[in-house]
């Protein structure tokens, strides 16, 4: 359980009775990371409109890539399994996306997949340490200035989100069990699950 008090579902009203509901609606579930943010509801609803802002100018495996590099650099176990479960979901298998853990660079994604996760995590190492060679890689892959934008936005606002999730020992959910064991173990590189 996380380090703080966390608002209950049988005592929520307001807007974490909004947001528990929405959860349950949308999910089948209200995720801890949601409770997590439960004493302070007005911080995740605007984190949320945030995160709105720029996710939807990118397409989903962008969005997703950049998310994964930025948390696996940060080795949060949280975010890892969210956003594997989706990269399983939706574009990769289990090998693959280990191997994406173990290192993007020869896992088979193309060059720019890349470059963008290795901008990712030199955002999240030392943000000072982007230099504008860095931009103009991007740049040589077609992105655009608002582009390029997103895709720092995606990753500030990971480490934002990551850090909080740390910081204040929120348990990833049950559902990640189900994703592949192996699959879990690489990704457990911060604190433990299950």
């Amino acid at each position: 359980m996380a380090f703080i008090t966390t608002v209950p579902e049988s005592q929520a009203d307001g807007l974490v009775q909004e947001l528990y509901k929405t959860a349950q609606e949308n999910m089948g579930y209200v995720p801890n990371y949601l409770k997590t943010f439960s004493l302070r509801p007005e911080v995740y609803e605007a984190w949320a409109k945030l995160l709105s802002a720029f996710r939807s100018h990118m397409r989903l495996r962008r969005y997703e890539l950049v998310t994964f590099a930025t948390a696996l650099e940060l080795e949060c176990t949280y975010c890892l399994l969210a956003h594997a479960k989706v990269l399983r979901k939706n574009f990769f298998t289990a090998e693959q996306l280990i191997g994406i853990t173990t290192n993007f660079r020869s896992a088979g994604l193309s060059d720019e997949e890349v470059a963008l996760m290795a901008f990712a995590q030199k955002i999240t190492r030392r943000a000072s340490d982007v230099s504008d060679a860095d931009v103009e890689k991007l740049r040589g892959f077609g992105l655009k200035d608002e582009e390029i934008l997103d895709v720092v936005l995606t990753c500030t606002a990971r480490n934002f989100f990551s850090k909080t999730l740390d910081a204040l020992h929120a348990r990833p959910d049950e559902t990640y069990l189900e994703l592949e064991p192996e699959l879990i173990q690489a990704l457990t590189l911060g604190r433990p699950f299950p």
